[in-house]
């Protein structure tokens, strides 16, 4: 799998495991480049997607309309901890280096010739719209400065399966 955007590095890559064709955990590792973030910044991830239905559109192609899911991020470089004593002990509320999020989305996919064992294959791309809590509890917090669109981000990827 490879994915850019969506909270979970400019670019991840990874690898899952898939249930019954509906329930996928994917497991990832993204970075920003320092450029981007003041500090280079690795993060290690966890999705857990559920696609209840797949509909076939045309020969070997098909689309999941619905994903819902979350994820667990966990990001290393942050400036925060970089320098000790930056801050005073409290200064931050919350963990500014562990995020959990929700994720809401669609996929497209392409039969590929099954492995040589039998298994089936798909080459897919899919988009997901996600938040954080971080993002969630600042628009509570600042409605009237904050809109949907200012905590949504999008994240486009590929994914194989073999």
């Amino acid at each position: 799998m490879l994915q850019t955007g969506g909270g979970l590095g400019m670019v991840a890559g990874g690898a899952g495991f898939t249930l019954k064709d509906r329930l996928e955990l994917d497991i990832l590792v993204g970075y920003v480049p320092e450029k981007y973030a003041g500090s280079a910044l690795s993060l290690a991830s966890a999705k857990l997607l559920y696609s209840p239905w797949t509909l076939p559109i045309k020969d070997k192609w098909s689309v999941k309309p619905l994903t819902v899911g979350g994820y667990f991020s966990y990001t290393h470089g942050t400036i925060n901890d970089e320098e000790p004593n930056q801050y005073t002990k409290g200064y931050y509320w919350f963990s500014t280096d562990t995020r959990i999020g929700a994720l809401l989305g669609s996929r497209l996919s392409y039969a590929l010739p099954p492995t040589a064992s039998g298994y089936a294959r798909n080459l897919s791309a899919f988009y997901e719209l996600g938040t954080n809590d971080l993002y969630i509890l600042s628009y509570a917090q600042n409605r009237k400065s904050l809109s949907p669109a200012d905590i949504l981000v999008l994240s486009l990827g590929l994914k194989l399966d073999i």
